[in-house]
């Protein structure tokens, strides 16, 4: 008898968002955690990123507050994960055109004119739910205008990953 192959893999769009999704656990915000995966044309992936504090600023003195003075909050401060996800990149400009970029979270429109500048021309998300805030609604438009597609990826619910380190 032939043996078949697994029928439960992953599909690329799972394994690629599950690999952002892994890459926001190293995140130290306590309210947000975001990844990013950047994959070329061949489904290799190019580079990840989370959100976080810039190399060099101490997490924690970090302020990683949500309210208050804009100063004392972590929104004048925090790299996005888009933002470290390109900035880790360390191939050639070029390998980053035409590839596609999965996110947690739909990007801002700061992360929206990094993805468009690099190049990439696809963006998979899981939530938008900023859908409504200004920031979010440039992003869309600055995609339209520039060619990048976007779509929200869904993923069944009961879905789990599990990963055992033994």
């Amino acid at each position: 008898m032939k043996v078949k192959k697994r029928q439960d893999y992953l599909s690329w769009d799972e394994y690629f968002m599950g690999v952002a999704k892994l890459s926001a656990m190293r995140s130290k915000d306590p309210s947000t955690q975001v990844g990013a995966c950047i994959v070329g044309h061949d489904n290799r992936i190019l580079s990840i990123g989370y959100n976080g504090a810039p190399n060099g600023f101490d997490d924690d003195i970090f302020p990683w507050d949500r309210e208050g003075e804009p100063l004392e909050t972590k929104y004048l401060y925090v790299c996005h994960a888009e933002m470290n996800a390109v900035l880790n990149f360390r191939g050639n400009k070029k390998d980053m055109e035409g590839a596609k970029i999965y996110v947690d979270l739909f990007p801002c429109n700061e992360c929206a004119k990094i993805i468009i500048q690099t190049g990439i021309k696809e963006v998979i998300y899981l939530s938008d739910k900023y859908a409504d805030v200004d920031e979010f609604k440039a992003s869309k438009r600055l995609f339209d205008t520039c060619g990048v597609r976007y779509r929200q990826l869904h993923i069944d619910k009961d879905k789990k990953i599990n990963i055992e380190f033994n």
